[in-house]
Order: C-alpha cells, then sequence, then structure tokens
C-alpha cells in the first residue's frame, strides 16, 4: 500500500496506546512518517511530549498528548473527550503488561491490573471507537496480542491468558466489521526489545534467535492491515506457533514453560 493509500484509508489522524516507549513509540514514528497525525496515550507525559515535538518536527504532522492511565473507570470518557471531534481512522491498542515468575509470587492486585489494561481497556477502547470506524466505511484497528496467546504459558500464565482474550477478540471483530469498511488485525510479537521483558527479568543473551526490534514489529503489524487477521511478524515464531497447532495443548504449554524459564536471568523457582 503505498504512503498516499494508507493515509487516504486510515487517515488523517491514528490513535495509540501505550505510545510511552516499545512497539507502541514505534506505531506512532511509522504511521506519523506516513503523514497521519497523532493521538498519542499513556501515563508518561513527559517521555509523550518527547516523542510528540519529535514527531511534529520530522514529519510535519500533529500530534496531541494525552496523559492517562487507561485502568481508570472513566479512562474511556476521558479518552473521547481529549479526542474531540479529531478524525480518527486508525486505533492501535497497544496499552498493555505482563509479569514472569510463579502465579503466587505476585499479589493478586497485580493480576487484576493487569486484566484491566490488557482486557477490558482493549474492549473500552474497541467499543469508543469502532462505531465512528463503521460510520467513516474505511479505517482500522490493530490489538496487540502476544505468541503467549497460542498455548498457556507457565510461568507467566495470566499475561498469556489476556493475550489469548485480545487476539480471539480481534478475530472475532476481524469478521464482523470487513463488511463495514473497517480491517481488524491482532499483532502477535515474539520476544521483542522494549521495556517490558527486560523489567520482567529476561535476559536478552538467552533468548533463541534474539529478539525482534519494535520497528520491525510495528511495520510488520501495519502492513496486515487489510490483508490478514492475524500477524506474527517473525518467521522463526511463525513457526513455532504454528506448530502448536501440531501437537497436544499440554505438550505446547510444557514446552512454552521451558523456553520462558530459559530466558529469565535466574529462572524462576516454584515456591515450597
Amino acid at each position: 500500500m503505498t504512503t498516499a493509500s494508507f493515509r487516504d484509508r486510515y487517515g488523517p489522524w491514528a490513535l495509540i496506546t501505550g505510545a510511552s516507549s516499545g512497539i507502541g513509540e514505534a506505531l506512532a514514528r511509522d504511521v506519523a512518517g506516513r503523514g497521519l497525525s497523532v493521538v498519542l496515550v499513556a501515563r508518561r507525559a513527559a517521555r509523550l511530549e518527547e516523542l510528540a515535538t519529535a514527531l511534529r518536527a520530522k514529519c510535519g504532522v500533529e500530534a496531541l498528548v494525552v496523559e492517562l492511565d487507561l485502568g481508570r473507570d472513566d479512562a474511556p470518557s476521558a479518552l473521547v473527550t481529549a479526542v474531540g471531534k479529531r478524525d480518527i481512522g486508525l486505533v492501535c491498542a497497544n496499552a498493555g503488561f505482563g509479569e514472569k515468575g510463579p502465579f503466587s509470587d505476585h499479589d493478586f492486585d497485580v493480576y487484576r491490573r493487569m486484566i484491566r489494561l490488557n482486557c477490558e481497556s482493549t474492549v473500552a477502547l474497541a467499543h469508543a471507537f469502532v462505531p465512528k470506524l463503521v460510520a467513516r466505511g474505511r479505517g482500522g484497528l490493530m490489538i496487540v496480542a502476544s505468541t503467549a496467546a497460542f498455548q498457556g504459558t507457565p510461568w507467566t500464565s495470566t499475561y498469556a491468558a489476556t493475550k489469548a482474550f485480545d487476539l480471539v477478540f480481534a478475530e472475532g471483530l476481524h469478521e464482523e466489521l470487513r463488511e463495514h469498511g473497517v480491517d481488524v488485525v491482532a499483532l502477535c510479537p515474539g520476544s521483542t526489545d522494549t521495556e517490558g521483558p527486560k523489567r520482567t527479568g529476561v535476559d536478552p543473551t538467552r533468548v533463541p534467535f534474539g529478539m525482534a526490534t519494535a520497528e520491525s514489529v510495528a511495520r510488520a503489524g501495519l502492513a496486515g492491515l487489510g490483508k490478514t487477521c492475524v500477524v506474527v511478524p517473525r518467521a522463526i515464531d511463525r513457526i513455532a506457533s504454528f506448530a502448536t497447532r501440531l501437537v497436544p495443548r499440554r505438550f505446547a504449554s510444557r514446552l512454552a514453560g521451558k523456553a520462558i524459564r530459559g530466558v529469565v536471568g535466574k529462572p524462576p523457582v516454584p515456591r515450597s
């Protein structure tokens, strides 16, 4: 798709959550480079302002910064108010987080916040903006899931479950909205060089085949809009995710658990 046709279908504005770093930042830079103005949403206002300034200067687009915790009860209405009458043609639901380690090592409140941000806020964002996309008769919705969504994943079980929710939600909306001209894609990256994995103890040197860049993941997701329902950016991850269909689910989960324990700097050990 040419830059002009991309801008015509998904412009003039794109909204990206979790835009202060990682895949969200990369998505913002990519779509701004294609001439779309951007609404940047995250909690870290200073990081967003820095990005917005850079995009205005480099790409000549408008950039609106919305400092917002998407886990708040009033987040959807606050975001709609902040956006105002801007014509949003592309929504990228990227905000989310995960934890690694034995399930019982984290307080329940951590899991509650994870489910709320990774699942509830994604549905709320879609519910707020999908009617507007349908009314336009064109546009796109990207939901960032993960290859962890394809099987139960020990030592990050809740995170994997939330991403499975995101994947199935996106698959359903893909079929439901395509007749209205709205393209929906689930972006399912594997190991990606962002703050999240490092924060949860992943040692990049232990990751088989290395880690994808956030830029390559964002580029693959945007390329999939209007072409497919699910995007797994790297070939090695596509092979692995396909292989999970060929083995018993229990076996796939066991392999995923071994992979997690292998990449964490200090392998998690269940409590005795």
